[in-house]
């Protein structure tokens, strides 16, 4: 068998970084949908998948290595090599805080709160991490810029659904100290969940600023 050539090998790097997103953006919406319809069965399937995506990215992480020590690139393809490997960390991270809406989904019993919708949120950060590996995919660094000012919306919506729960908070009658604890362990839930879909919203943001780094040395969205 002929021996892959170096741009062969670049190229089934970039293959392989965006499946490991396809992966992951599925353990995401299984998470949402099991959140969403109460699923433990698929709340566990979630949290067991989670194997799958630390498999992959330890070896894109041995690609990227060897890539790195048995190439010695320069310039763009060095540019290329770290900018991948920095975002297999924002996706496996992604895939934890996928798990964590596994295991949210185990501990819920009911919606408090209609007015937040999660749902809506979750599907704000899927098309940010969608386009975030579109543009990595297509080396498009007008997405990439485009891609980090609709951080604000996914920000916005975190703060509005938080200001939501304060004010029922506030408004809200209990007749008894049970009914405080259950109150506050539901409390606690939903604003884990807020804040784990805008740190999702967050990856995205850091995997468009990666791909405009690889693509024009620019820097300017790494934060």
């Amino acid at each position: 068998m002929a021996r892959r050539s170096y741009q062969e090998q670049l190229e089934e790097l970039r293959e392989d970084v965006l499946y490991m997103s396809e992966v992951v953006m599925e353990r995401l919406r299984m998470g949402l949908d099991a959140l969403d319809r109460k699923d433990e069965l698929l709340a566990q399937e979630v949290i067991e998948g989670d194997h799958e995506v630390n498999r992959l990215y330890l070896d894109l992480e041995k690609e990227c290595i060897e890539l790195l020590a048995l190439q010695q690139p320069v310039a763009g393809d060095l540019r290329f090599i770290a900018s991948s490997f920095k975002i297999i960390t924002d996706l496996e991270r992604i895939g934890d805080l996928a798990v964590n809406l596994g295991e949210y989904t185990k501990e819920a019993r009911r919606d408090l709160f209609p007015d937040v919708d999660v749902q809506a949120m979750g599907e704000l950060t899927l098309e940010m991490i969608d386009d975030a590996m579109a543009a990595y995919a297509e080396e498009d660094v007008e997405s990439c810029r485009e891609l980090a000012a609709r951080d604000d919306d996914v920000d916005q919506f975190a703060e509005r659904a938080s200001a939501v729960v304060v004010r029922d908070l506030i408004e809200r009658e209990l007749d008894s100290p049970e009914e405080v604890e259950i109150l506050l362990e539901d409390v606690s839930r939903l604003l884990l969940t807020i804040r784990d879909l805008e740190r999702v919203g967050d990856h995205a943001v850091n995997i468009a600023a990666r791909t405009l780094y690889m693509v024009e040395n620019d820097d300017e969205l790494i934060y």
